[in-house]
């Protein structure tokens, strides 16, 4: 079987390429965004009538945070568009047969219900600040629906809750809160600090997935024969940004205080994935917020002493 994994450079592609080099009979086929734009139409076209995967998995998009997103919504909109509708269709006219569409939970709407199932899609108003890119993101996995419905070709979607693990950002300012609390607490921890400062009152509840635990379920759905059109990946399970805080610091070895700073906004009070249609299937993940927070350090420490860490 040969496999395409787009975006293998990036954290969820990192992952992907980890759990499918463990498959034995299958052969990874891999580009860099230098040696395949996927936003131009013909490279990619041809890319793929000349390779012939057996199958697709789509992690790569043009991504930022909440700045870059409001500031360059245009390039967030037309970018992502562009490699979703040049990948799927590009994949189609090649006689690939299975397409998995990744996505992100910003697909559903703003004040969706909590846990949000898969049926709460297109049923209210998104984000605003990252409309554009969740736009696009609908927009793709709308096409590997409508693909299947039309064509018979299996391409499906799947949507990760917030994840975090090994090739993470660990910018303070514009990486996600994981990342971020864990450099801050590191460099707090050498600097021999008394006290880090936290953003809110900690009340807001989070999901967080590992995301080898994300590739795992990947390959979980790819070997099924009939997968969902679309299937939330989770852990079904939240935490607080407070008990979230308080494990890094222990994590980390931090002594000293953590002073909260309830002038500072603390964003959507929850954000939880349904996963029982996933867990129905058979997935379900097994590593909890304190060891995954532990790999995580712990391979923190290892990039920061190879040079190789983001941010």
């Amino acid at each position: 079987m040969k496999l395409f994994i787009a975006g293998h450079n990036g954290m969820v592609g990192g992952a992907l390429v980890r759990r499918f080099h463990a498959e034995s009979g299958l052969q990874l086929v891999l580009k860099t965004r230098r040696e395949l734009d996927l936003t131009n139409q013909a490279a990619v076209a041809a890319f793929l009538a000349a390779e012939k995967p057996d199958a697709v998995i789509m992690a790569a998009a043009k991504v930022g945070g909440i700045f870059a997103n409001s500031t360059y919504p245009a390039e967030f909109l037309h970018d992502n568009l562009a490699i979703a509708a040049n990948t799927i269709h590009g994949a189609y006219a090649a006689g690939v047969k299975r397409f998995l569409f990744l996505g992100s939970s910003c697909i559903y709407p703003k004040l969706a219900p909590q846990p949000m199932p898969e049926s709460c899609l297109l049923t209210g108003p998104l984000e605003p600040t990252n409309e554009a890119y969740a736009i696009a993101k609908i927009a793709g996995l709308k096409l590997c629906e409508y693909y299947r419905k039309q064509h018979g070709v299996c391409y499906h979607s799947a949507m990760p809750t917030n994840l975090y693990g090994p090739g993470d950002n660990y910018h303070l300012q514009n990486s996600h809160v994981m990342p971020a609390l864990i450099r801050k607490f590191h460099e707090a921890k050498l600097a021999g600090r008394a006290e880090v400062t936290a953003w809110g009152t900690g009340a807001p509840k989070r999901e967080f997935l590992h995301v080898d635990e994300l590739a795992d379920a990947c390959a979980f759905l790819l070997k099924m024969a009939n997968p969902p059109d679309l299937v939330n990946i989770g852990t079904g399970t939240d935490v607080t940004i407070k008990e979230l805080t308080e494990i890094v610091a222990a994590v980390v070895g931090f002594k000293g205080r953590i002073v909260w700073d309830a002038t500072k906004p603390d964003g959507t009070p929850r954000k939880l994935m349904d996963v029982s249609r996933l867990t129905a299937l058979g997935w379900q993940a097994r590593i909890g917020v304190r060891e995954g927070v532990e790999k995580t350090y712990a391979g923190f420490l290892t990039e920061l002493a190879a040079g190789t860490l983001r941010g």
